[in-house]
């Protein structure tokens, strides 16, 4: 009996989907509930695993676009397959362990390989991507050329050959990362790339996107977590580290501006009495933003044990839909990869988006006084057709008061001795 293998619906407004990798291949044998193929949609990447035992033959290759429900492979439930070949990191493994079991074989001239190694490393090495390929094609590793040169006698046309090339060798080593090679590749985009850029030049064409900027005195923060690191770690078993911080600054500032934090939905404006935060997070096939769920009630604790839950499952490529759908802002944090200033583009159909940045030592005036203080720039993107300039402003100036006097996001982003006053 043969079983077809069909492309279930990921959620709902998704009509097609992209095969982006067989984890077992054409004529293999499988196990029912072994996860066999790995698709990708416009918001996430799903794998599909076999409903029966069998013999499996592949119908669409990897990279080709199909609708839902369509049939990618079959199941022949009769017949015995080929056993799979081992997974990419196995193949890693067996090709790192090869060179070791003939160790025993060779006593000294072995040791002194060793140590002719030294001065090679295998990054001097200048491949060019054709050669790479071949080498693969050809299951060799760098350390086969290295042992290759160590074992060949270096003759007179050697020699000469070197000497007449030594001045091209050391503009070589100025830059290591071209091969000096003619060589283009082709690759399709994926369905995530693919969404991702129709969902921002849509963004710039439908909305009226306006940043407004401000910088905060990073002192305060780093000093709490200068001084609680140890003991925050120790209790909850995680770093404290800044997106926490901003997270609740935002969910605190989001009370005296309400505007922010709602949607344009036809001719209506949807608000929302709950603040679920987008956190942008760069993933191995794109920009993913999974959500914090009611933000607005999480500790400090929970938003950064939440954060680090969804970055994990991000890199594996394994958030769901429902991790991924909604959200009412988002917060993006450019800083990591070092940027000073940014005009970060609204995730629709949100109505604005806070961009994080680098923190940088720069001298400021204190009192009348110049003092040198780590400063951080950050960029509100916002719809200015549902958020007019004084309620960005405002509430961007009440994301940095916050961040500034972290100790009145525990008093609704008041001062604490107006709480104590009661005024």
């Amino acid at each position: 009996m043969k079983v077809e293998i069909t492309v279930p619906s990921p959620g709902e407004s998704i009509t097609e989907v992209q095969i982006a990798e067989w984890l077992v291949g054409n004529g293999d044998h499988v196990e029912e509930n072994q996860d066999i193929v790995e698709i990708d949609s416009d918001k996430a990447t799903l794998s599909i695993a076999a409903q029966a035992t069998g013999k499996l033959k592949i119908l669409v290759q990897e990279g080709e676009t199909v609708e839902i429900d369509s049939v990618i492979g079959e199941i022949d439930t009769k017949a015995k397959g080929k056993k799979s070949k081992p997974s990419k990191e196995t193949e890693k493994e067996q090709v790192v362990e090869k060179p070791k079991k003939k160790e025993p074989e060779v006593k000294e001239p072995e040791a002194k390989d060793e140590e002719s190694e030294i001065p090679m490393p295998v990054v001097d090495l200048n491949i060019s991507p054709v050669a790479r390929k071949l080498m693969a094609e050809k299951d060799m590793s760098e350390k086969d050329i290295i042992n290759f040169l160590q074992h060949h006698r270096i003759g007179k046309a050697d020699i000469e050959y070197i000497s007449d090339n030594r001045s091209a060798d050391k503009s070589v080593e100025i830059s290591t990362s071209w091969s000096g090679g003619r060589e283009s590749s082709r690759t399709k985009m994926t369905m995530l790339r693919k969404r991702l850029s129709q969902r921002l030049v849509s963004v710039k064409n439908e909305t009226a996107m306006l940043t407004t900027f401000n910088e905060v005195n990073m002192t305060p923060i780093m000093n709490i977590r200068k001084k609680y690191k140890e003991v925050f770690a120790k209790q909850h078993g995680i770093g404290l580290g800044f997106m926490s911080f901003f997270t609740k600054a935002v969910t605190e500032a989001m009370a005296y501006f309400p505007q922010i934090n709602s949607q344009i939905n036809g001719d209506e404006v949807l608000s929302f009495e709950y603040v679920d935060i987008s956190i942008a997070i760069s993933a191995p096939k794109g920009l993913v933003v999974p959500i914090l769920r009611n933000a607005e009630s999480m500790s400090l604790a929970k938003i950064e044990q939440e954060i680090k839950n969804l970055a994990n499952k991000a890199r594996e490529n394994k958030l769901t839909l429902e991790e991924m759908t909604g959200g009412t802002f988002t917060i993006t944090n450019g800083g990591v990869f070092g940027s000073m200033m940014s005009t970060p583009i609204i995730n629709p159909p949100q109505s604005a988006i806070l961009g994080m940045h680098n923190i940088v030592e720069r001298p400021i005036a204190v009192d009348g006084k110049v003092e040198i203080h780590p400063m951080m720039y950050i960029a509100m993107s916002y719809d200015h057709r549902i958020i007019d300039g004084k309620e960005s402003v405002g509430f961007l100036v009440k994301v940095k008061e916050l961040l500034e006097n972290p100790e009145r996001m525990i008093f609704g982003a008041k001062d604490p001795m107006e709480v104590l006053l009661g005024v």
